[in-house]
């Protein structure tokens, strides 16, 4: 029987494989390291991005009103035809919000530029202007929105000054006119969003080699052909991600636009995201909401996937 166990028992692996197996495992531990580090913070935010994520998607299938429980349940895609067939008002805040993204992103883009090619020249205090360039971006939304709010002020305000130089009437309120809230609010949000543009350009900006200029200059093109075919085409990927960046933000917009219009007068300046809020911290519809918000978010996304392939986002620039 010993003789039998003998013979059944495996030979021992020899050294040199157990010595190349500690190598391997010690080897592999570096680079598992890292990952094991990160592994804690991003379990955290998987959990704080991944939980309201699918609680928006669940409950866009449910009648879920806390006032009104008897009325709670499951409702598939009611809550989704209701939004595209009976509700007038999600059509009207997705129109506005689709022309208040094309205007601001679109003037944001222009005049930071323009902010970012002066800032990127060489003159006497140029650190200080920077600084006062860049400082709105630092405002938060709320802040911004107090700020104009007193600017717009119908007795103290702009208008109280403009109506001093003959220009106007007293007690004119640009934020209760259905004609001049949009111009108002747009203003309001230049004054924040110019500088991110700003900031983005200037850094890609300072990114172009000088020799590029002097040899455009001794082949005697003109400032406009050197911004057509070296600034431009340098700036490609920054514009393209800033703008869609800034498009999000602004679809997004609710801290402005709340604060300083209220979606008013007469739910003129009302977007999507601001009628969420609405429906489910005023209306507690939290189901309806939920349904917005799935839409919202499908649209956000397909519009992204087709700008980024329309614009071809890393690729070659002609």
């Amino acid at each position: 029987m010993a003789q039998a166990a003998a013979v059944a028992k495996p030979p021992a692996p020899p050294r040199r494989s157990r010595a190349r197996s500690r190598a391997r495992r010690a080897s592999a531990t570096p680079r598992r390291l890292p990952y094991l580090l990160i592994a804690p913070a991003a379990l955290l935010m998987l959990g704080f991005i991944a939980y309201p994520v699918i609680s928006v998607f669940y409950y866009s299938l449910q009648h879920y009103n806390p006032t009104k429980p008897w009325r709670n349940g499951f409702a598939g895609f009611e809550n989704f035809v209701h939004a595209f067939t009976e509700d007038p008002l999600f059509w009207d805040t997705l129109v506005f919000s689709a022309k208040w993204v094309i205007v601001e992103v679109s003037l944001q883009l222009l005049f930071g530029l323009a902010l970012a090619l002066i800032v990127n020249q060489t003159f006497v205090g140029r650190a200080i202007g920077r600084a006062l360039v860049f400082s709105p971006w630092a405002v938060s939304g709320v802040l911004t929105s107090a700020i104009w709010v007193l600017l717009y002020n119908s007795q103290t305000g702009i208008t109280r000054y403009l109506a001093d130089m003959g220009i106007g009437e007293y007690g004119t309120s640009w934020l209760s006119d259905t004609s001049t809230v949009f111009s108002a609010a747009v203003v309001a949000d230049l004054w924040r969003g110019v500088p991110f543009f700003a900031i983005l350009i200037l850094a890609d900006l300072q990114s172009i080699s000088r020799d590029l200029y002097e040899a455009a200059e001794v082949d005697g093109a003109s400032r406009v052909r050197q911004f057509l075919h070296i600034t431009l085409p340098h700036l490609k990927d920054a514009i393209i991600l800033s703008t869609l960046l800034r498009a999000v933000w602004e679809f997004n917009n609710v801290d402005l636009l709340y604060t300083l219009t209220g979606g008013g007068p007469a739910g003129v300046t009302t977007t999507l995201p601001l009628y969420i809020a609405n429906t489910s911290v005023d209306a507690h519809n939290f189901g309806y909401a939920s349904a917005l918000t799935t839409v919202a978010f499908v649209i956000l996304l397909f519009c992204s996937m087709v700008y980024l392939r329309l614009s071809k986002f890393g690729g070659e620039s002609k």
